[in-house]
């Protein structure tokens, strides 16, 4: 019963820290599942189980935040069917290659990754939007009525859909750690219509990339219905904190996790090797 509770507390904090801020989640369940399983489920949980776990999961979480988000208009689903032309099949592709790491090679490479990550989410704060012209520009207007103007180029959007797809399968997070900062810093997206615009993009790449798991039998599916229903709370609430708070001490207390379970992973894959 504890062990059940537990799985449910992590789907709930998992999915508030990816709703707020665009991550999807994945990237609080997948380190926890691998460093906690034994505690949580009474068994060591391999990192393919867990990636495909998670990215099972992130289809509730993504879509429950989606549709809160959809509600306040803040999704760009024009420019979400775009990025997810090579987000989707990229998912599919890392998912396929993630059982081909070994377990001490998975943890350093996905350990480096979280700091690189954390890195990222500070740096955000300090960097500006580039001021280049793209030749496809949007305007998007949200609930409150407030027009914003952004732009992209297909080539560009369609490689870092890829580039974000491909991390998405491989380690079971979402992608939106890095779909976020590039749309807001490249293109100049909103950051309140890019997290929820990734959400979306999250949503759909989840559902291939955990298909592609599930193919091979790297689905835990109690794990995922204990882990669902906070996950689908957690989404909504999320969805709510982000429309009514800069979330600033929530990304910084993401930012100090992030940077303790690298290294705790980063120590785990080099005693494994």
């Amino acid at each position: 019963m504890l062990a059940l509770l537990g799985l449910v507390v992590l789907g709930f904090i998992a999915s508030i820290f990816g709703s707020v801020v665009g991550l999807g989640g994945g990237i609080i369940i997948v380190p926890t599942l691998i460093l906690l399983g034994s505690r949580l489920t009474g068994s060591e949980i391999n990192h393919e189980v867990a990636v495909g776990t998670s990215l099972a999961v992130l289809i509730v979480t993504a879509l429950a935040s989606t549709l809160s988000y959809a509600k306040k208009k803040r999704v760009d689903f024009r420019s979400g069917w775009l990025l997810f032309i090579t987000s989707g099949p990229a998912a599919m592709l890392g998912s396929a290659i993630t059982r081909y790491l070994q377990n001490g090679v998975f943890q350093l490479v996905f350990g480096i990754f979280m700091l690189l990550m954390a890195g990222l989410l500070i740096a955000r704060d300090f960097l500006k939007p580039v001021s280049r012209k793209w030749p496809i520009e949007r305007t998007f207007t949200d609930e409150d009525g407030s027009i914003h103007t952004y732009g992209y180029a297909i080539l560009p959007a369609l490689i870092i859909g890829f580039c974000v797809g491909l991390i998405s399968g491989l380690f079971g997070i979402g992608g939106g750690s890095l779909f976020v900062p590039m749309m807001v810093l490249l293109f100049r997206f909103p950051p309140h219509v890019a997290t929820a615009t990734s959400m979306f993009v999250i949503f759909l790449s989840s559902i291939l990339g955990s298909g592609v798991h599930a193919a091979l039998g790297e689905i835990q599916l109690w794990i995922v219905l204990a882990l669902v229903p906070g996950a689908w709370f957690g989404g909504k609430i999320g969805a709510i904190i982000a429309g009514k708070m800069t979330g600033k001490g929530l990304l910084w207390l993401l930012r100090l996790t992030l940077i303790l379970l690298s290294i705790e992973l980063i120590t785990e894959g080099v005693t494994q090797l």
